[in-house]
């Protein structure tokens, strides 16, 4: 009697969940940690993106601020001069070149770069004082906070011996994936995908024979 019984519900049972495959459906797991990881994923990898692509502009920018460093140790030593009739004399395009030089394990700049600036832009000039540099602070732009970067009074005329100098050094770093922009505003270079590397020193030359 109990047989038959415990046969009879399972053909009933059988018979309600054959009425119901909606509930098999909802109680099954398989595939759930796939859709669950597809779901995460992009988040997930849009922050790993982030992080990657922040982490590679700053070292860029480090790599700029050491070149900045060089560079002027180089015309505060002697070793670089400008119009003194010297063999140590560069013009604007090779002080140029020998900038990308020290850049070139992470920056490649192309002859046309070096001739005529598109992305990278230097500004050397002799300064009266070290107070006139004040006036030079901040980012020179063409209108408001976020504007394009003002080049036109850029130009190469570093002084001699004893004289003080001000080199900057601005970088049109391609950003190949953006997310953070809206969030953060940081340092954009207009309205391009792109992020300004800035570097800037002043100093005083030796007093080099």
């Amino acid at each position: 009697m109990r047989a038959d019984l415990q046969h009879f519900d399972g053909k009933k049972n059988a018979g309600r969940y054959k009425n119901r495959p909606w509930r098999h459906i909802v109680k099954s797991r398989d595939g759930a940690a796939a859709i669950e990881f597809a779901i995460l994923a992009i988040p997930y990898f849009m922050i790993i993106f982030a992080i990657l692509e922040t982490f590679t502009a700053y070292t860029a920018e480090q790599m700029v601020t050491n070149a900045v460093n060089t560079m002027a140790r180089e015309l505060r030593t002697g070793n670089i001069t400008y119009n003194l009739g010297r063999s140590t004399d560069m013009n604007q395009t090779e002080f140029r070149a020998a900038f990308c030089d020290e850049i070139s394990i992470m920056i490649a700049c192309s002859n046309s770069e070096v001739e005529t600036p598109a992305k990278l832009y230097l500004d050397v000039e002799e300064m009266p004082t070290f107070k006139d540099i004040a006036d030079k602070v901040g980012i020179p732009r063409t209108g408001g906070e976020y504007s394009d970067l003002d080049t036109s009074a850029f130009h190469f005329s570093p002084g001699g011996s004893g004289s003080i100098n001000l080199l900057r050094a601005y970088y049109r770093w391609d950003i190949t994936l953006d997310f953070i922009r809206g969030i953060t505003h940081i340092r954009p270079d207009a309205n391009t995908q792109q992020f300004l590397i800035i570097a800037t020193t002043a100093f005083q030359n030796e007093g080099y024979p």
